[in-house]
């Protein structure tokens, strides 16, 4: 029988990849949750420290995304103060998805153990959603996909996979003061996941390799600053080899292998997200 909880569970991001499928399966398991956002009530924006507090008012639990990725400058000194926040408040636990690789999220990471608060991190690879939730959806749609990768390869992690790790990591202590680097089962070049997708919808998406600068300015005219700067230092220094390899926290948190970027797509193409 479901059961309710009084206090919420707060989700910073909560219309994010990652919050929104955390929020659902709370839900459903009967927990009650804050998700938060600039336009929620109460708010959290992380441009705006002084609405924080409000945030994690009567919250018993959290799970933390930074916008734009925890990697970026300024994300630790949050994150140190979030953490502070959460243990003065007295939550059970953070948990904070971070990301493989880079040395601005390995900072946020240790502001958050160095805050003193119980926690858990989840340091994830490539989301296989990034081809149907992100800016990749476009390019898939239109026929080619043009990034400036080659042939290293990435074991892309299903975000339904994170979401079930980070909701363990949020509803039992076994979990607390744990790294689980997440990521799919297998690795795969760009062009090979593209072609995987290819295959999937029966219909031509070539993959084209770019250069760097060529990569932004394609980007330029639409994509904010910010992210732009985050893209290019992913597929310039972080896409260098050093995540390639897989990793097992989705079976040492869940008992289970992670899903296979295959089942994903055939996911996809069934939901019609590629349909052109």
């Amino acid at each position: 029988m479901k059961q309710a909880r009084v206090a919420p569970i707060l989700i910073i991001g909560g219309a994010g990849k990652t919050g929104r499928r955390v929020n659902a399966l709370l839900t459903d398991l009967g927990f009650v949750t804050r998700p938060v956002s600039r336009s929620t009530t109460p708010s959290f924006d992380w441009g705006r420290p002084e609405g924080w507090e409000a945030a994690l008012d009567g919250v018993s639990k959290a799970y933390v995304t930074y916008q734009p990725d925890v990697a970026v400058d300024g994300a630790s000194e949050a994150i140190a103060e979030v953490g502070r926040l959460a243990r003065k408040k007295g939550l059970e636990r953070v948990v904070l998805l971070s990301g493989r690789g880079e040395p601005g999220a390995q900072r946020a990471e240790a502001a958050l153990h160095a805050s003193g608060v119980p926690w858990t991190v989840v340091r994830a690879s490539w989301f296989d959603q990034n081809f149907s939730e992100g800016f990749l959806l476009d390019s898939v749609l239109a026929g080619e996909v043009a990034l400036p990768a080659g042939a290293v390869p990435e074991p892309f992690i299903d975000v339904d996979d994170i979401a079930d790790v980070v909701v363990a990591a949020l509803t039992d202590a076994r979990h607390v003061n744990r790294v689980y680097e997440v990521t799919g089962p297998r690795s795969l070049t760009f062009a090979e996941a593209v072609a995987e997708i290819s295959a999937g919808v029966g219909r031509p998406i070539r993959y084209t390799q770019i250069a760097p600068d060529e990569f932004v300015l394609a980007l330029k005219s639409h994509v904010p600053e910010d992210i732009l700067k985050l893209l290019n230092e992913l597929f310039t220094v972080v896409l260098d080899g050093r995540n390639s390899r897989v990793m097992h926290g989705v079976e040492e948190a869940l008992g289970r292998p992670p899903r296979d970027f295959a089942a994903y797509v055939k996911k996809t193409v069934a939901a019609g997200t590629w349909s052109v």
